[in-house]
């Protein structure tokens, strides 16, 4: 199948200008390995070929190639840690820009690219296609635009809310942009079932029993988009008591903490944290981050869900839409240096996704399935944020206040706010 193109590209590119060398962090599957050989000129696959994580400590200079072969992919450096060290001697002896591409599922505990990369090696995090790299966006609205001021086009799209569920289900995994929901369904159920049983031990050698990881992935898919609190997880998990926990009387949330942490190092899943901006009022923000999955293909599979299900199961597909989207919009928002968050106070006034710019632009989403009630509720609530709780003194005027919506058509209302289908979004 020839490489569909990815909104990181552009960003790969501009790093090997000024880098010596580019990790590519970001789940299995999601197409790290073919982003990094479009732009390398030779590779090695260190997860592949045993030996090769041998040599990597034995004789590196045969992992890290000669200087004609570089740019170098190495793919999942973190299988053999030993190679890092080597790399970032490379680079300083290259003194040149573009020497390496590396690709990782995931971070090792005490990861030492935390603090021995910096200046050397650049950080590139990347996720599951967006619609818009599937192919099933137009990408006529564009994030970077929204972030500057321009106003969305009139647009219209012919996604329907029927096939938004198709796509949760399939998710959005390169392997899977020719299968059907009930074929992407089994791969996705196969991947978690992977994650239980293997993949959450090799991230750090610890063993962990299986039926309980699937039980914590289990209760944050029912929680998705929510800002379910650990104790919640640990609860609706149905973790037995921690005998170091109040004489074995209390939940075993350090359990609980402890696969969480695993499954973040494993980047399958991807909290979005609460933002804080100057107030108006003396309001308290709450600052709990929602629960999200790196796709929401994950929940969909943890839940053993169908399309058919959620379309009848309305506030499910609703939170999984919400999830949806927030994955296109960290998507985009990288590309224009930024990040997604999402607000909440004390008098329960939420909106579902901030995104913020390094130069300090900020844009405000919320995200219905459509109904044209649910779009006028979205709407009031997204001016009483703007004008009753941000002190556009100091944080700024938004860019654009604006409802996500599954399906129909995109355009401006009399009061300011755009309404965007996502199938129009784009970077």
């Amino acid at each position: 199948m020839s490489y569909l193109p990815r909104v990181v590209d552009a960003e790969l590119r501009h790093r090997l200008q000024y880098s010596g060398g580019v990790l590519i962090e970001g789940p299995k599957a999601c197409g790290k390995t073919s982003t990094g050989k479009e732009q390398a000129v030779s590779f090695v696959y260190l997860d592949l070929e045993p030996q090769l994580r041998q040599l990597a400590e034995l004789d590196p200079s045969l992992i890290l190639g000669e200087p004609q072969e570089r740019p170098r992919l190495i793919d999942e450096w973190q299988t053999a840690p030993a190679i890092w060290n080597h790399v970032r001697r490379a680079v300083d002896i290259s003194g040149a820009p573009g020497q390496f591409i590396l690709t990782a599922s995931a971070r090792p505990p005490g990861d030492i690219t935390r603090h021995s990369g910096a200046g050397r090696i650049s950080r590139l995090r990347m996720r599951t296609m967006s619609l818009f790299e599937s192919g099933d966006s137009t990408g006529e609205v564009s994030l970077r635009d929204v972030l500057a001021g321009a106003p969305p086009p009139t647009v219209t799209t012919e996604l329907s809310v029927a096939d938004v569920a198709s796509r949760i289900v399939k998710g959005g995994w390169p392997a899977l942009l020719d299968a059907s929901p009930e074929e992407a369904s089994r791969w996705v159920a196969d991947y978690v079932r992977e994650v239980c049983n293997t993949d959450i031990h090799e991230v750090d050698n610890v063993r962990r029993d299986p039926a309980r990881v699937r039980r914590v992935i289990q209760s944050l898919a029912r929680n998705v988009a929510t800002e379910a609190a650990t104790t919640v997880i640990t609860r609706d998990a149905g973790l037995p008591p921690d005998k170091h926990n109040g004489g074995g009387n209390g939940p075993h949330r350090s359990t609980v903490i402890e696969y969480l942490a695993a499954l973040e190092r494993l980047m399958l899943v991807e909290d979005q944290p609460a933002w804080t901006p100057r107030l108006r009022s003396r309001t308290r923000v709450r600052g709990k981050a929602k629960r999200h999955f790196v796709d929401p293909s994950v929940a969909v599979a943890a839940l053993e869900a169908s399309v058919g299900a959620l379309r009848r199961d309305v506030e499910m597909l609703g939170l999984l839409f919400e999830s949806l989207v927030v994955r296109d919009l960290r998507v985009y928002a990288q590309h224009s240096e930024g990040e997604v968050l999402h607000y909440r106070d004390e008098t329960g006034l939420e909106v579902d996704a901030v995104v913020t710019t390094r130069s300090g632009e900020w844009a405000a989403f919320e995200v219905e399935l459509g109904t044209e009630e649910g779009i006028e509720v979205a709407a009031r609530n997204l001016l009483r944020f703007a004008s009753e709780r941000v002190d556009t003194k100091r944080a700024g005027e938004p860019s654009r206040l604006a409802v996500i919506v599954a399906s129909g058509v995109g355009f401006t209302r009399k009061d300011g706010v755009a309404v965007i289908p996502i199938g129009a979004l784009g970077p």
